[in-house]
């Protein structure tokens, strides 16, 4: 972007100026200047200049908002044109709690619902089952039926308002009851606007809520593509995610390299299914961590939002403009809050939730204060959401777009990530894509590795964390956090017991055979899902039909 002559002579007068810092330097017991590094390990010069960014072109690399490679935002006019959605992640105990919390919510400014479950419904068992006793209610919600999916949306307008639901191996039937829900009340699947997660691949690598093998899953993902393309087009049939690889340790850099790689394995199964790229693409969404250092975080997402461009078009042959242009959730790092001086988290998820909003995020959750405690309480969810209506509306940070582009560092930044990500996708690539990949344990071993890196720099102190390694007090332990009673479990089970003798069983087991029949051949397995689910049919009744003629996964820990 610049002439060589300029970068000569500013490359000379900064190796003056360099000489001047040194001599400044030399004597001194503080920590040398030059010893930084990214939390990818990218090093951090003291200063950067034109001449860090001298191979860039700005229509190559940067463009407009709007226009291809997407760099700078993939709308022309970002949030100067409508903020991002503000997604506030909640769902805990009975479907009448987490229905009042998403009312308050609503009532409270936040602009989409973002739905989390617990984790028997993640895995796709119902709340009367042995193993889900101690844990129905923890860490979401609890949903076994369309029964409960009516009462957790009752009084909320399916058509009015967008949902995301984070579910991904039993993603098939949560969506599946949502759209049953929105028939029943006359609303047409085209008329709805959300996401479901889907995103099994991350789950293999770094989460563990599975339950099918990776090949019959990517066919439930591919039939999910497939249906709504056609009967919910506006529907985000996938979030490719990063954030739970964050959250397990890894860095920015694999972030972006491990979602993408993850990414290209789902566009590949679907074309090899017979999809028209472009008949799907354009629904992707992605879903990334903002992590506490603001200006890599930001660096990542434009990084990321250049690469899927170009993957897009010069992979895959894209020709959808939407199909090239990387959409994302973000979420405050669960991992940085900690339970020492937990109003401190206040402060880092500003901090991050400013690195979404300068990266150019699509939608956003802010995590609260008191959640490395227990779940949040509705003061501490106030707090989290007034953090985004402050950025907002009152930070001007949304007043123009990509308001940090041109920066030297932010540039080169960008550069490096992407530099760095390529060559993890071209290893991934030579191991025969994301899934061999994490069949033999690649993924999963370098983000161990990361996080045990991290670990030891915590521990050291070579990374300082306010409150934990560094500037202490002594506190007094946390009061009024959020409980969950266990006896939950036992008032679920009579609440499925009563659902189920008051339903028609000849139908249930009549759609649950013809299920079987869809999984055990070729067909999309949607409608067969739908029709099991609007008889209520359970979602464990549904997975398990899927697990007796898929089987079930067993990760292999050898690595």
């Amino acid at each position: 972007m610049y002439e060589k002559e300029t970068i000569g002579k500013l490359k000379a007068a900064k190796a003056v100026w360099q000489e001047r810092v040194d001599r400044i330097q030399s004597g001194k017991s503080s920590k040398p200047y030059t010893d930084r590094a990214s939390t990818s390990g990218i090093d951090v010069g003291l200063v950067y200049t034109p001449e860090d960014v001298a191979d860039m072109d700005y229509m190559r690399d940067l463009g407009f908002p709007g226009e291809y490679p997407y760099t700078r935002g993939y709308q022309a006019t970002m949030y100067r044109g409508r903020l991002w959605t503000m997604r506030q992640y909640a769902g805990f105990a009975t479907v009448e709690e987490s229905n009042k919390r998403y009312k308050y919510l609503l009532g409270q400014g936040q602009t989409g619902l973002s739905i989390a479950f617990d984790l028997p419904t993640q895995l796709g068992l119902d709340a009367d089952h042995p193993l889900a006793e101690g844990e129905v209610g923890k860490v979401g919600v609890s949903v076994s039926s369309l029964a409960d999916l009516e009462v957790l949306f009752d009084g909320i307008p399916l058509d009015q308002v967008s949902t995301s639901m984070t579910i991904n191996a039993p993603a098939a039937v949560l969506l599946a009851m949502y759209i049953a829900l929105a028939r029943r009340r006359g609303i047409s699947p085209d008329k709805l606007d959300g996401t479901i997660q889907n995103d099994i691949l991350k789950e293999y690598s770094s989460r563990g809520t599975y339950i099918f093998p990776p090949a019959p899953s990517m066919r439930i993902t591919n039939d999910i593509f497939a249906y709504c393309s056609k009967e919910v087009p506006n529907w985000n049939t996938i979030s490719i995610s990063g954030y739970h690889m964050r959250e397990a340790g890894c860095t920015a850099v694999q972030e972006v390299a491990f979602t993408l790689a993850d990414g290209i394995a789902y566009v590949d199964a679907a074309i090899k299914a017979g999809l028209d790229v472009d008949s799907f693409a354009a629904r992707l969404s992605f879903f990334f961590n903002a992590h506490n250092n603001l200006l890599e975080e930001v660096a990542k997402f434009r990084a990321a939002r250049r690469m899927w461009a170009h993957i897009m078009k010069e992979r895959f042959h894209a020709q959808n403009p939407k199909s090239m242009m990387l959409r994302f959730h973000t979420q405050t790092a669960g991992c940085t809050l900690t339970s020492q001086q937990p109003d401190n988290n206040i402060v880092r998820v500003t901090l991050q939730a400013l690195a979404a909003v300068l990266g150019g995020t699509q939608s956003l959750h802010t995590n609260s204060r008191d959640e490395a405690l227990s779940l949040p309480t509705e003061d501490s969810v106030r707090i989290a959401l007034r953090t985004q209506q402050i950025i907002g509306f009152e930070s001007g940070v949304t007043d123009t777009v990509d308001p940090l582009a041109g920066s030297f560092y932010i540039e080169a930044m960008t550069n490096r990530i992407e530099e760095e990500a390529w060559k993890y996708i071209t290893k991934i690539d030579e191991l025969g894509g994301a899934v061999k990949a994490i069949e033999n344990g690649f993924i999963q071993q370098e983000i161990q590795k990361a996080s045990y890196q991290y670990q030891l720099e915590i521990e050291s102190g070579k990374r300082i964390i306010v409150g934990v390694n560094r500037f202490q007090v002594d506190e007094k332990p946390a009061r009024n956090l959020m409980h969950i009673d266990s006896a939950l479990y036992e008032k679920r089970r009579g609440e499925l017991a009563a659902m189920k003798a008051g339903r028609d069983g000849a139908k249930v087991q009549a759609a649950l055979a013809r299920l079987k029949q869809t999984a055990e051949g070729n067909a999309n397995l949607m409608p067969g899902v739908i029709e099991a689910v609007d008889a209520y049919a359970t979602l464990g009744e549904v997975c398990d039909v899927l697990r007796s003629v898929f089987g079930e996964y067993e990760s292999d820990a050898s690595f």
